[in-house]
Parts: structure tokens; C-alpha cells; sequence
């Protein structure tokens, strides 16, 4: 009979300490999803650091490839990437927030006024990494006060499969573009994540809901979509002019069209963005200089106006002359003759990446004439690239 009431009362307290485990995890979810309303994200949900096991080998073959361009630091990073337990051993929970930046228009617009510069909706305004890591950094702080618990938090650039965590949390789906499609927000969510060594509510994965539409697909201007749910860097425009050094593929540039920043078509094709104009009143609005800027104003900069202008901006990072380097690719595909003078002027630049790109957009806007008198009276250059936009502009 003891022995029967010793266990009866064994098993209660497992009961109550169990209760006690599930009242603190559910305390301590909601804890972090009011701190997360509170800070401006619009969405929160959280995942298990074993909820991508299929990214190993998807990272592996998209880099195996050769897909990844020139960002080696996926190479590099390839093993703390794929799996969020190798980065931090000790994490139990991850915690995923998105905040909506979506335009209250369509960016696409501006693709046609060719005396003006298309910036990607996100680098309208300050760098988001600032601003969603100082919020993830504010949340982090109380929560591991009231918890007791470590944390980590990142926000891109650190190795982390940011999509498919958020996928698993239940954020949105990696569409066939690749990029996370919200039901609520679409495709314009900014990405943020905090790991941590507390046991949290765990929340359902989100199913795919891009059925048969290939709005996205169809939309890359230099078809950078080898298959659905697939992406080749070296074709995609936002890669090109943001993380590519050096000279772009002449190929390409005329797709490139006034996009010097980045490109936002196969975002704003997705037909979930009608649902994002529910936004956050805390979303970023863009800076009305950066809304549509002059190509001649941006042809005139020299690195202090284009570190002032860029102040706080992601832009900024890319530095003056790769940002050039975009603007010239604008200006040649404008077919504007008052931009020759400025591009005429760039042929002296220092950057020789900008020199070259000048030789190109003048091979576009002046006749053929006007391009083989120039290069007949041009001094020789050191830099073998600059050589080779002379001879493919004279053909």
C-alpha cells in the first residue's frame, strides 16, 4: 500500500513539475511575441535548430554549381550555414520575426522613366540590418533577463539560412523565386532571427501556396530562374550590381536597364502582395531622394557626395565607384543624349571599373561615327578591361 501511494505520489509531482515546464514556455512564447509587436515586427514564430534538414545538401549543390558568383564567403561558411547547431551548439529554440517594407506602389514603374535610377525598395531608406538588429538586440536584452537564458541574434549577415528557418517556423514559404512569401505581407518581409537556450512553443510549418503561378518566373528580366525554386546569382541582376566586382557581362547590361541597385521585379510580381498593404505602422517609407533619382545627379557624384548622400544606407557599403560603375550601365541603356557630356567626363576617373563602364555607355549613346572619332584620339589605358570596352565598343 505504501508503496502504491509513493507512487501515485511520484507521478503528481511529475505532473506539476511538467505543468510547471509548459506554463513557463507558454509565459515565456508570449513574452517574446508582445516584445516583438512592441519593437514593430509583424510577425513572429518560432522553429527547432532541426527543422531544415534538407538545407545541407540544397546549399551544397547550389554552390557546388558554381551558382553563388562570386560570394565565396558561402563557400566558407558553408557548414555553419547549412545547420544552425554547428554555428551555436547550445541553441534550443529559434525565434523568427518579419517586418513588411512593401512599397505603396509598384517599383516597377519607374523601369520605364530611363532619365531616372531604379533603387530596390529595401535600400530606400537606412540599412535594415541596423534597424532590425537594434530591435532583435532591445528584445534579446529583456528576454533573457526575464528568462535566464542565453541568446544570440542575426540578421543576414551571419551565416544563417534565414528562408528555410522561416519557412519552418511558419513565416511563409520559400516561393519559386526563392525569396519567403508571407500570406499576410507577400513577398516584402525583412528577416530577422534570435537563437536561444530556452525551450519555446514550437509553431507549424507553412505549406507552399504558389500552385501552378510563374508570375515571379516570368517577371527576371535576365531569366536568372534555371528551374522553380531555383536561382543562378550570376544572371541575377540584385547580385550584379550589389555583390559583383568588377565589370558585368556585356550580355547582361542592357537587361540591367535603369536597376542600379538591386531589382525588386520578381518581388513585386507576386500576386500575395495585394494582402501587404495591411502594414505595420512602424514600416520603413522611403526617402523621397532615393525614390527616383536623376542619373546625371548620381553621374556627378565623387566619393564624399556619394558617402554623404548614402549616409546610414545599404547602398553605401557597395562603395562609390561599383555604384558608378551601375549608373553608367543606366545610362547607356537611356538612350538620353544630354548624358553623354557626364559620361564623356567619367573616362578620366580614377576607378578604372568606372572608366569602363563610361566607354560603354558612350558605345550606346553616341552614333557609331561619334564612338570610332573618340577612340581614334583616346590615350592608351593600363587597364586591361578599359582596353576591352574600347575594342568591343569600335567592334
Amino acid at each position: 500500500m505504501r508503496t502504491s501511494i509513493s507512487e501515485q505520489e511520484q507521478a503528481h509531482q511529475t505532473d506539476r513539475q511538467l505543468h510547471k515546464i509548459e506554463e513557463r514556455r507558454r509565459k515565456l512564447t508570449g513574452f517574446i511575441r508582445d516584445e516583438a509587436r512592441l519593437q514593430g515586427f509583424d510577425l513572429c514564430r518560432i522553429t527547432l535548430p532541426s527543422a531544415i534538414p534538407q538545407a545541407p545538401a540544397r546549399l551544397a549543390a547550389f554552390v557546388e554549381a558554381g551558382r553563388h558568383g562570386t560570394m565565396s564567403w558561402m563557400e566558407e561558411t558553408l557548414e555553419r550555414r547549412a545547420d544552425p547547431r554547428v554555428l551555436w551548439s547550445d541553441v534550443r529554440s529559434i525565434v523568427m520575426f518579419g517586418m513588411n517594407y512593401g512599397p505603396d506602389e509598384d517599383p516597377r514603374a519607374l523601369l520605364a522613366r530611363k532619365d531616372r535610377a531604379a533603387i530596390s525598395v529595401y535600400a530606400r531608406n537606412r540599412d535594415y540590418h541596423d534597424i532590425i538588429k537594434g530591435k532583435l538586440k532591445e528584445i534579446a536584452t529583456r528576454f533573457a533577463a526575464r528568462a535566464g537564458e542565453d541568446v544570440k541574434v542575426f540578421v543576414d549577415t551571419a551565416p544563417v539560412m534565414e528562408k528555410p528557418l522561416g519557412e519552418a517556423a511558419g513565416l511563409g514559404w520559400q516561393g519559386k523565386h526563392t525569396n519567403l512569401v508571407s500570406r499576410s505581407f507577400g513577398s516584402w518581409l525583412f528577416l530577422g532571427s534570435m537563437f536561444t537556450t530556452a525551450d519555446l512553443e514550437i509553431d507549424e510549418r507553412e505549406r507552399d501556396h504558389c500552385g501552378s503561378c510563374r508570375a515571379c518566373l516570368d517577371a527576371c528580366p535576365t531569366n536568372a530562374f534555371p528551374a522553380p525554386y531555383q536561382i543562378d546569382a550570376r544572371r541575377c541582376i540584385s547580385y550584379l550590381t550589389i555583390e559583383h566586382k568588377g565589370r558585368i557581362d556585356p550580355d547582361l547590361r542592357e537587361r540591367i536597364g535603369n536597376r542600379i541597385y538591386g531589382c525588386d521585379d520578381c518581388l513585386a510580381a507576386c500576386p500575395w502582395n495585394k494582402f501587404a498593404a495591411e502594414a505595420s505602422e512602424m514600416k520603413l517609407r522611403a526617402r523621397e531622394d532615393l525614390k527616383e533619382p536623376s542619373i546625371a545627379s548620381l553621374l556627378a557624384l565623387d566619393d564624399a557626395a556619394f558617402r554623404s548622400l548614402f549616409s546610414g544606407s545599404p547602398v553605401k557599403r557597395i562603395g562609390r565607384d561599383r555604384f558608378i560603375r551601375n549608373v553608367l550601365i543606366a545610362a547607356g541603356n537611356s538612350g538620353n543624349a544630354s548624358l553623354i557630356a557626364p559620361c564623356r567626363r567619367l573616362l578620366q576617373d580614377p576607378s578604372p571599373v568606372v572608366r569602363a563602364m563610361a566607354i560603354w555607355a558612350l558605345s550606346r549613346l553616341l552614333t557609331k561615327q561619334e564612338f570610332l572619332a573618340l577612340a581614334e584620339i583616346r590615350q592608351p589605358d593600363e587597364d586591361s578591361d578599359v582596353e576591352h570596352e574600347w575594342k568591343l565598343g569600335v567592334g
